[in-house]
């Protein structure tokens, strides 16, 4: 009998849809405070995930999803660095032609 290995999944906090942890995008809230894009998805801190798409990170700006999971106020001048992040992640993982 084989194991096979658990895939670990996460939930967007914009779309809600569930998807393996390796396709998401972590945001953490430092136990400093500082609140940024976690690449590794091994940083400290409160994490929330959310899908590359462009439409998400819209979802949890309108919605105030991203404040609310991770129980901080966000500057705007960090969500726009996020999301600045999010497009420059988007545009080198999206294939060329």
């Amino acid at each position: 009998m084989s194991k096979t290995k658990r895939i670990p999944m996460r939930t967007c906090i914009g779309c809600r849809k569930v998807q393996p942890k390796k396709e998401m995008i972590r945001i953490v809230k430092t136990p400093e405070g500082n609140v940024e894009i976690d690449l590794m998805g091994k940083r400290s801190g409160r994490g929330a995930y959310i899908c590359p798409d462009e439409g998400c990170f819209e979802t949890i700006k309108k919605e105030r999803c991203l404040i609310k999971a991770l129980g901080a106020n966000i500057p705007n001048e960090t969500l726009t660095s996020i999301e600045k992040s999010l497009r420059e992640i988007r545009e080198r993982t999206l294939p060329t032609c």
